[in-house]
């Protein structure tokens, strides 16, 4: 529902008129689905199951029960993406696995349709960003539970696409498989701080999807993936080398150096041979 701040506001209420009807469109399997507005809520789709921040509340997430719902996570992001819709709010608490293993994408109340939004959705008042989400009662809390995954060129105010998702879905993945939080802190100005310019350690993340949260979390969006399905060729296992046979050219080169120097030597001792005695060696002296 939305707060009396939003729902007296006209222009804001126009806003979230027009995205109710994109995210309504949106139909996949991955996503929950959006069946209407009423008044100044929407009706969403009631999903069963755990949401990824209680699971990795209970530590590291294997690689073999973390990669299937990697592969459905990538499905609906890219899903979205090619809608035009840009979710901007990607965290644990809106990711819920049901009872049979399947990933639903929560709380797309808060994405933003790429066409109609002026500048991409800059803002630069933080505190007001539609991002940050009231999920308690104090404003830390509704700055804090968001301000962790933050893209840094959404921290800053600045126009974010999809590459701010992918920002978000690598610092999931790092919390998925280390079983802790990547940026942390008491107050959002620790947090944000954090998130521009904290070192990103990947020691701990599991060597077959290092490469794939190190292209996620590239502070430069420029160096980060820029398509979402790119993910699945950085998933996919490194296929082991074919055997090398020893090559056989150093043991030629060396049989012919021998070769070589061998002639040579008989070719010296038969020149030795060959050559006159000194006139000393002579009997006749």
């Amino acid at each position: 529902m939305l707060t009396p701040a939003f729902a007296e506001d006209a222009e804001r209420l126009a806003r979230f008129a027009r995205e109710a009807r994109v995210l309504a469109s949106l139909n996949h399997p991955g996503i929950a689905a959006v069946y209407g507005v009423e008044e100044n809520a929407l009706v969403m789709e009631l999903v069963e199951g755990t949401t990824l921040e209680d699971r990795i509340v209970q530590g590291a997430m294997p690689v073999d029960e973390a990669l299937p719902l990697i592969e459905q996570w990538i499905d609906a992001i890219e899903y979205a993406h090619e809608k035009g819709v840009v979710h901007r709010d990607l965290k644990p608490a809106n990711i819920k696995v049901t009872g049979d293993a399947r990933l639903k994408v929560l709380d797309l109340g808060l994405a933003k349709a790429l066409a109609g939004e002026p500048n991409g959705g800059a803002t630069s008042d933080i505190a007001n960003s539609p991002t940050l989400v009231a999920r308690s009662g104090t404003v830390a809390g509704m700055i804090l539970g968001t301000a962790a995954y933050m893209a840094p060129e959404q921290a800053r105010g600045k126009a974010v696409d999809k590459r701010a998702d992918i920002w978000a879905f690598g610092v999931v993945l790092y919390e998925m498989l280390t079983g802790r939080r990547l940026f942390e802190g008491e107050t959002m100005s620790d947090v944000l701080a954090q998130t521009l310019t904290k070192p990103v350690e990947l020691a701990d993340v599991p060597e077959r999807l290092r490469r794939l949260v190190d292209h996620c979390l590239q502070r430069d969006p420029k160096l980060r993936l820029r398509d979402i399905g790119d993910a699945r060729l950085l998933l996919e296992a490194p296929r082991p080398m074919a055997a090398v046979r020893p090559s056989r050219l150093p043991w030629l080169l060396f049989a012919a150096s021998a070769l070589v120097a061998v002639s040579l030597g008989v070719l010296a001792i038969g020149r030795v041979r060959r050559a006159p005695r000194p006139w000393c060696d002579s009997p006749y002296r």
